[in-house]
């Protein structure tokens, strides 16, 4: 239920009434923000006058985090409660331009950030059923090509389409690409990804423009486009039945699952996928807790209890 309304002190309710006119007449903000931070503002000054503080001056940071953890337990969305710690930062940025306040309690708290959703991941049988294409025609041979290659090397996107016939090394099994930043790394590639790679080199030649230098190219002959290759996927994973939506990028997360879950290894696979910061290779291959507590259980020498004598 909410707080009911109390009268302001005028410690409380002038400085606010001064900052609405503020912000209509000399910021020039739109009546939408000028709204959302009027009603933030009312109902955490309701807080104050709840908590027997009588002008603003006595508000410090801790009182700011209470404020900020109030909202969280209200079950403030963290986009609203960014709101909320933004019109209190900018109230009392207004009252230190006025000389009300020497120093801003609320520049140091901020919002909790939204959490980041993760990418789902295939599993290994749904990968397989992804990949068993039969057809023989050459987009069907570079399509599987592709799939191949996104699941069996972790590439971006925007790495495998940016690939060269020359950056590809059969005798080394390396494959040069170019990531984020411009940065350049060699990326192994074996096995089937090998395998279907040669096939459409083999075929390549009949899509293919004379001087074009992509390896994947459309049936126009020239590189391939990312929406074409998103959308040749997604057909893919219909046509195989597959039940999940077929993206690049989860073909490169469910590499990425794959290969940290066989290798436990988060230093290699975080080289394989280019990643610059090794908390976003953790943040990008999740491992359920199920599969961690039975490693653990497995592995630990104290996980199991002895028997009582």
């Amino acid at each position: 239920m909410s707080e009911s309304v109390q009268p302001l002190p005028n410690g409380l309710q002038q400085p606010l009434l001064r900052f609405y006119e503020y912000l209509r007449s000399e910021k020039g903000l739109s009546l939408h923000t000028q709204r959302n931070y009027k009603q933030q503002l009312e109902t955490m000054a309701q807080h104050l006058v709840t908590m027997g503080l009588k002008e603003w001056a006595q508000v410090d940071a801790a009182w700011v985090r209470q404020l900020a953890s109030k909202g969280m337990r209200e079950g403030m969305k963290p986009s609203s409660l960014a709101t909320r710690l933004s019109s209190l930062r900018s109230f009392f940025d207004f009252l230190i331009l006025r000389g009300e306040l020497s120093a801003n309690p609320a520049k140091g708290v901020s919002a909790p950030r939204k959490k980041r959703p993760l990418p789902k991941n295939l599993d290994v049988d749904e990968v397989g059923q992804l990949l068993e294409v039969t057809d023989d025609d050459p987009l069907s041979i570079r399509d599987r090509a592709m799939m191949e290659l996104m699941y069996g090397a972790g590439l971006r996107l925007a790495e495998m389409v940016s690939v060269n016939v020359k950056d590809v090394s059969f005798f080394s099994g390396e494959l040069r690409v170019v990531g984020k930043g411009d940065k350049e790394r060699k990326v192994p590639f074996s096995g089937l990804a090998k395998e279907w790679v040669g096939k459409w080199l083999k075929v390549r030649s009949s899509l293919a423009k004379g001087d074009e230098k992509a390896l994947f190219v459309s049936k126009l002959g020239v590189r391939i486009s990312h929406r074409n290759v998103q959308k040749r996927m997604a057909e893919w994973g219909q046509k195989q039945s597959v039940a999940s939506h077929i993206s690049p990028h989860k073909l490169r997360h469910s590499f990425a699952t794959h290969m940290l879950e066989s290798s436990n290894n988060l230093r290699a696979v975080q080289e394989l996928l280019g990643h610059e910061n090794i908390s976003t290779t953790q943040i990008y291959t999740h491992l359920d807790f199920q599969h961690l507590a039975q490693v653990y259980d497995q592995a630990h020498p104290r996980a199991k209890k002895k028997p009582a004598n």
